[in-house]
């Protein structure tokens, strides 16, 4: 993970980073990562320019901390009863969060930055791996309900439910929509069903 976050701060430290992340997202929601600045979000938090600079000290430096400071906020994970409901639940967030007005076009640029930005990619991959790892939790209640192979890979079978999403959204730039996310989802389960991701499978 980035070391620009960390455990969040109190006090007049923490209100000071809030408002430079809210700026921050606020600021690539509008311009994206090519035109995010220091002296852009300077103005828009209120905090002096000085300071953005020493704590943050460049664009991507602001946008790798307010991923982690995302990171550290709970992600409400769907509980329907059965796995073919949660992973339908989770690809369906994966695709109404990129597809939303407000947020979408933030999630975009903070992807983008990352493919060129060191600083960022280490955030993002901080932050993907740990909603990876909430995500588990899913196919696990499953392999103890028994809808899935006892030795079922969790994080793999989460990847395969959204890692075609996150192909035609960055890679091919196809459209995605809610049907797309049910068959991604409804495939990763197949497979697992099927034992595909079963760690000792030769």
């Amino acid at each position: 993970m980035s070391g620009v976050g960390g455990v969040r701060p109190g006090g007049r430290t923490a209100r000071t980073r809030d408002a430079v992340r809210r700026a921050t997202l606020a600021e690539l929601a509008e311009k994206g990562f090519d035109g995010l600045t220091v002296e852009a979000v300077a103005a828009r938090s209120g905090v002096h320019k000085t300071t953005v600079y020493r704590r943050w000290r460049n664009a991507a430096g602001l946008a790798a901390d307010a991923l982690d400071l995302a990171a550290e906020e709970s992600w409400p994970l769907p509980d329907t009863g059965t796995i073919g409901g949660d992973l339908r639940a989770i690809t369906a967030l994966v695709v109404a969060g990129f597809a939303d007005p407000e947020r979408g076009p933030t999630a975009r640029a903070l992807v983008a930055a990352a493919v060129h930005e060191p600083t960022m990619g280490e955030a993002l991959h901080g932050f993907l791996v740990g909603r990876l790892g909430q995500a588990e939790a899913v196919v696990e209640r499953a392999v103890a309900r028994r809808e899935l192979p006892v030795g079922t890979d969790a994080g793999e079978v989460v990847r395969v439910a959204v890692g075609g999403l996150y192909y035609r959204l960055f890679i091919t730039h196809e459209p995605v929509d809610a049907g797309q996310a049910r068959r991604a989802a409804d495939a990763a389960v197949a497979a697992a069903r099927a034992g595909v991701f079963v760690l000792d499978r030769a």
